[in-house]
């Protein structure tokens, strides 16, 4: 690890952390936190992804959406209108946007082939972003001036990484740039993650072998071909099961740096109990 021990962490005059875990864990929360300290580069894979690596074919989706319209496709094709994203840090509805749903299309959802090449292009640009970290904390400091480094990931990263290969492309170099911290959740945040999705159903990225899985079971369950499927059901028939096989991935990538609770990232309300919550964490490392 980056750094081997607490009073290591507590005397680096360059802290730099990369945060994994379930989505809506906390990893935005102290990352803001962190931020407005004022000593602190954020770093956000989902904004990397969204600006950088999908910029574009988020913009030519909503411009292809609005060339159905005969009022906006005239105005299009004259130059009098533009069309663009407003991605922002709290805002990556245009990355999840892009990413769909699959099903019926007269229900919002796409065709299978036409979700799964989205995918592909998701899980392509999460890789470039992480593979990014590395750049952006040195030219945080380099460009800004900005001693420390957060980066908070996306809850996918478990599905593209092998973290029991010593080896591993992805984890050795994050490693090599930053401490790894897993925010763990409990079941009782889990059981709220899934009703909280449930209420809203979102895109989510997935392993391609898993979805395939759960793609074909639902077809079976349920009895319908694919061009009938309810988008937000399948979404929703999914996340559990998402979330269960993901849990074993993210365990398996805290052997790569520390452990801290959700429950304590939570709680943790300025910079000074940060500093002090990962120095705990790495008392407690193996």
């Amino acid at each position: 690890m980056l750094y081997t021990s607490a009073q290591d962490w507590r005397d680096a005059s360059h802290k730099r952390i990369v945060f994994f875990g379930m989505s809506g864990l906390g990893k935005t929360h102290i990352s803001n936190i962190l931020r407005a300290a004022g000593s602190w580069f954020h770093y956000s894979v989902d904004y990397r992804i969204g600006t950088r690596y999908l910029g574009e074919a988020i913009t030519d989706n909503a411009k292809a959406e609005a060339m159905k319209v005969p009022f906006l496709r005239d105005l299009l094709m004259s130059d009098s209108i533009y069309i663009g994203s407003n991605i922002t840090f709290n805002n990556l509805t245009p990355v999840s946007t892009y990413l769909g749903k699959p099903g019926d299309p007269a229900r919002g959802g796409l065709p299978i082939g036409e979700y799964q090449r989205r995918q592909d292009q998701f899980r392509d640009a999460e890789i470039a972003a992480l593979h990014d970290i590395s750049h952006f904390s040195r030219r945080s400091e380099a460009l800004y001036g900005y001693p420390n480094f957060i980066c908070d990931t996306g809850g996918s990263i478990c599905e593209w990484v092998d973290a029991d290969n010593p080896d591993d492309p992805i984890l050795t170099e994050l490693s090599r740039h930053a401490l790894l911290v897993w925010i763990r959740g409990t079941d009782a945040h889990t059981q709220e993650l899934i009703r909280r999705f449930d209420r809203a159903p979102k895109p989510m990225a997935y392993q391609p072998q898993f979805l395939a899985r759960c793609w074909d079971a639902y077809l079976d369950e349920q009895g319908v071909d694919a061009d009938h499927v309810d988008p937000d059901a399948f979404v929703r028939w999914t996340y559990a099961r998402a979330l269960a096989h993901r849990q074993p991935r993210y365990e398996a990538m805290a052997k790569w740096g520390v452990t801290v609770e959700a429950s304590d990232i939570w709680a943790t309300d300025s910079e000074d109990a940060f500093v002090d919550l990962i120095a705990g964490a790495l008392d407690r490392a193996p």
